[in-house]
């Protein structure tokens, strides 16, 4: 057990020190956004995961919606990942899993429960081979989310292999077994979920670099009256809210395997 929290321990403070390196930007802007669009082809022609005819059907009306929020994961001013993260409420359905999944994601908000679903997440192959901790950096994102917007559940709509990441790192629940022959996609995906409040606690403590302070979260995902101006960028505040003021300094060295 010792070993395994030494190991949990060294990995979270690779992770810190890679976050120091990191930027995250709203892709607001159509100049961004194409970016992410190369991005994104990139990912799922190198995944096999969609049917891929050209770059402009990577972008749809989903990106614009006024409770999604697209996010550019920046290391070193490199644009080397991206996520599309739905805030899904019983008013406001808009939700990609809900293509795929339309009786469980009702049933959720038929109950009244709040959800974020992050899809769209896509990491520049090149740089993964060199970064795996890719996922963890962009995954932070949906963390956040989901303690701004106080969301009950954090949706995982994944293939079937990468299933085991997620009940290990986010405790995630299954939801729907996989289903294949579904709009674009060319894989089969499963549906798993996250009981935000009751895993949020015990995530923080495992894996302190997933923290962030309040103002980090408003720059994030403010809009209109709620913010008061528009970031370019925002860096991570993990490390101080993980040790408070900030004065602890750990190692810069970025997670390389």
């Amino acid at each position: 057990m010792a070993s395994v929290e030494t190991a949990t321990n060294r990995f979270s403070d690779k992770l810190l020190g890679l976050l120091d390196r990191i930027e995250y930007r709203r892709v607001e802007t159509g100049e961004d956004m194409e970016d992410v669009a190369r991005i994104r082809y990139k990912a799922y022609k190198a995944g096999a995961v969609m049917h891929l005819d050209e770059q402009a059907v990577l972008i749809d009306d989903s990106d614009f919606d006024s409770q999604a929020y697209v996010f550019g994961i920046y290391y070193e001013e490199r644009l080397i990942s991206t996520v599309r993260l739905h805030h899904v409420t019983p008013d406001h359905r808009v939700t990609s899993s809900g293509k795929v999944f339309p009786d469980e994601i009702n049933a959720f908000l038929d109950a009244g429960l709040s959800l974020i679903d992050p899809v769209r997440l896509a990491a520049d192959p090149e740089i993964w081979k060199e970064m795996p901790a890719i996922p963890y950096l962009t995954l932070r994102i949906a963390t956040m989310a989901t303690d701004y917007f106080q969301a009950d559940r954090c949706l995982q709509m994944v293939k079937p292999a990468h299933s085991a990441f997620y009940k290990r790192v986010f405790d995630a629940d299954f939801v729907a077994s996989p289903k294949s022959n579904h709009g674009k996609f060319i894989i089969d995906l499963m549906l798993l979920a996250t009981n935000v409040k009751e895993t949020l606690p015990s995530l923080y403590q495992r894996f302190p670099f997933f923290k962030s302070e309040p103002y980090e979260r408003r720059m994030m995902f403010a809009r209109g009256e709620d913010l008061t101006f528009s970031p370019l960028t925002v860096r991570p505040t993990a490390r101080r809210a993980h040790f408070g003021d900030g004065r602890i300094q750990l190692s810069g060295n970025a997670f390389t395997g």
